[in-house]
C-alpha cells in the first residue's frame, strides 16, 4: 500500500490530506512534506488522517518531529483521526495527551484560533 499526500489551505490553516499506510517505507514522504511547509514559513498544519489504514512506530515519529518543528516557531501540528485502531495508538503510547486529535477537519477548522 502507497501513501498518498494531498496539501490545500482552508481559511489559512493548511491541511495534510493523508491516505494509505504511514510505516517505515512511507513515513519519509511525509516528513518530507512537513519538512518543506515549515520551510516555507507554514507553523499551523491539520494532518487528517481520517483515509490512513495503517500507522507504525516510525509514522508516530514523523508526526512528532513535526509537532516538534512547528511549535519551534509557536506553531502548531493537529490531527484529525477517528478511527478506533489507530487512536488506540495514540492512548497506548500516550501520545494521545501531545498532540490535539480532532474528529473530523470540520470541527477542527470550525475552532477559533
Amino acid at each position: 500500500m502507497d501513501l498518498t499526500l494531498t496539501t490545500h489551505e482552508v481559511d489559512g490553516r493548511t491541511v495534510v490530506a493523508v491516505g494509505g499506510e504511514i510505516d517505515v517505507y512511507t513515513a519519509p514522504k511525509l516528513r518530507d512534506q512537513i519538512t518543506e511547509l515549515v520551510g516555507a514559513g507554514v507553523y499551523d498544519i491539520l494532518v487528517d488522517m481520517e483515509a490512513v489504514e495503517f500507522l507504525d512506530s516510525t509514522g508516530l515519529g514523523v508526526l512528532v518531529g513535526g509537532l516538534k518543528k512547528v511549535r519551534a516557531h509557536d506553531g502548531s501540528l493537529e490531527l484529525v483521526c477517528n478511527q478506533d485502531r489507530l487512536l488506540k495508538i495514540f492512548r497506548i503510547t500516550g501520545l494521545a495527551k501531545v498532540f490535539v486529535i480532532h474528529e473530523t477537519a470540520e470541527a477542527a477548522l470550525a475552532q477559533q484560533r
